[in-house]
């Protein structure tokens, strides 16, 4: 017993570190279940994950949205990073359905992704291919990379 609460404590320990905020709480999700007859089954937190990275002119970030239309998400920099809010519905099918497994959440969320300083937010680019947003934000120095010698 106490090797899988370990092992279960471990488990949860990496998912934490892991998702680096990928774990985004849904809110509306209970109204949602409630509407659709899903008894209370849908949950409030989902994954959105995401990557970033940085080449010398650019910092690029994808963020996967599975399931939702362009004209329910929200795309802005914030002083504190990129800003990803929306809405995503249930499909009017939920309705009639009973549920064995619901891994999926509905509702309102926000999701802030940290941002390095020294970008130049007026001349970043947005889009939205197959649910998941890209965004390219220009760096205001373009930074080479450095060769380093080994010794």
């Amino acid at each position: 017993m106490a090797r899988a609460r370990t092992r279960l404590t471990e488990g949860w320990r990496e998912l934490l570190m892991r998702s680096h905020g990928a774990l985004t709480h849904f809110v509306g999700a209970s109204k949602a279940a409630a509407a659709h007859g899903a008894g209370g089954k849908f949950p409030r937190w989902a994954l959105l994950a995401a990557e970033s990275w940085e080449t010398a002119q650019s910092i690029i970030v994808r963020i996967e949205t599975p399931g939702m239309r362009k004209e329910d998400l929200d795309v802005s920099i914030t002083q504190n990073g990129l800003r990803v809010r929306g809405v995503k519905h249930p499909a009017e099918e939920h309705r009639t359905r009973i549920y064995s497994l619901m891994e999926r959440a509905f509702g309102r969320f926000e999701r802030t992704i940290p941002l390095p300083h020294n970008i130049d937010t007026s001349k970043a680019e947005v889009s939205y291919v197959d649910g998941v947003i890209t965004v390219i934000i220009r760096k205001t120095k373009p930074l080479p990379p450095t060769q380093l010698t080994l010794e």
